[in-house]
């Protein structure tokens, strides 16, 4: 998760350092550092704020990086205000105080994951967590994160309240999958489809996309190319299991940028891997004499996609980028 730090004076740059000193020696991506502020300097470490707050925090949300504010929590909800949209895909935003003692996460706590991430923020800075949503509060079930943590898509978005609702009263959850369904009605189902009685319904995210990609392409290019692609097959990002490459395109910043606008995780193979992939592929020379295998896209999707994978579009060739398709056996 890529994030952004913002701060308004000394003692918010001492935090926002102190927070990426650890990131820098556990093998963590530090945040990047912006100081919000006509009469504070951005020294090392830190960029000047250019733009007006709310257009730069728009930004941020449009690639869904999480936002850390080290400051008075109504700026942060000013600046967010205008962007705020959706629970499920809104970008996790956090507020800490200019002391450095208390961590909040204001927005995004269980889907864009807030909640943990203030959690973790506040055992480096020896802080205290203050989550606010019920059911952590309660230790209660919490449907929307059992749905991200098991890569699930939420088709019902209304189930969400009434079964978190059920939860944080102490009542009992039943979870079912509709090739194994009970006698009784149950309170989440997890199947592609369904007209059994139920309060939520959780499906299977059904495909993987496969990239190759030119080194250094552009981000806006290559989430065009890709969703114009989906578009046609007429398969939403929400049903993207996972994006699949081969490991030396795995860091590429345009592949990146995508897969973390849409909380996609990337998986990655060796040339080595993806040769011993089966199917019936593409095949170019000069992918094998750039890359060691004759097509990435294809083999990755498969691979990625597990046993008894279907490929769905074989690949399809953009400028500087092929995307191939395949859907999970999930049956």
């Amino acid at each position: 998760m890529k994030k952004t730090a913002i701060c308004f004076t000394e003692n918010g740059k001492n935090t926002i350092r102190r927070l990426n000193a650890t990131a820098q020696r556990t093998g963590i991506e530090p945040a990047k550092a912006f100081i919000c502020s006509e009469n504070v300097p951005a020294d090392e470490g830190f960029s000047k704020l250019c733009l007006p707050l709310d257009e730069f925090v728009k930004e941020c949300f449009e690639r869904s990086e999480a936002l850390i504010f080290v400051g008075a929590a109504g700026i942060a909800v000013r600046a967010i205000s205008g962007c705020v949209k959706d629970k499920l895909t809104d970008s996790p935003v956090i507020v800490i105080d200019d002391g450095g003692t208390f961590v909040i996460p204001i927005l995004s706590g269980h889907a864009g994951g807030a909640d943990k991430l203030a959690v973790m923020i506040a055992s480096v800075l020896d802080a205290v967590p203050v989550v606010t949503t019920s059911s952590d509060v309660n230790g209660a079930f919490s449907a929307d994160v059992f749905a991200c943590e098991n890569r699930l898509s939420i088709r019902n978005r209304d189930g969400i309240k009434k079964v978190s609702a059920k939860a944080i009263e102490g009542k009992n959850i039943t979870i079912s999958i509709k090739d194994y369904p009970p006698q009784n009605p149950v309170d989440i189902i997890i199947a592609d489809d369904t007209d059994r009685e139920y309060s939520l319904l959780l499906a299977p995210k059904e495909y993987v996309i496969g990239l190759g990609m030119r080194k250094d392409k552009e981000a806006d290019s290559v989430e065009s190319y890709i969703l114009s692609v989906l578009e046609e097959c007429g398969i939403d990002t929400d049903d993207i299991y996972a994006a699949a490459t081969i490991d030396v395109k795995e860091d590429e910043p345009a592949l990146q940028a995508f897969a973390q606008k849409y909380r996609i995780p990337v998986i990655s193979f060796e040339a080595s891997v993806l040769e011993r992939a089966r199917g019936d592929f593409s095949s170019s020379h000069f992918v094998k004499e750039t890359v060691g295998v004759d097509n990435v896209c294809e083999r990755a999707a498969v691979l990625a996609a597990g046993p008894k994978a279907e490929l769905v579009m074989k690949k399809r060739k953009g400028e500087g980028i092929t995307v191939a398709i395949a859907r999970r056996s999930i049956h």
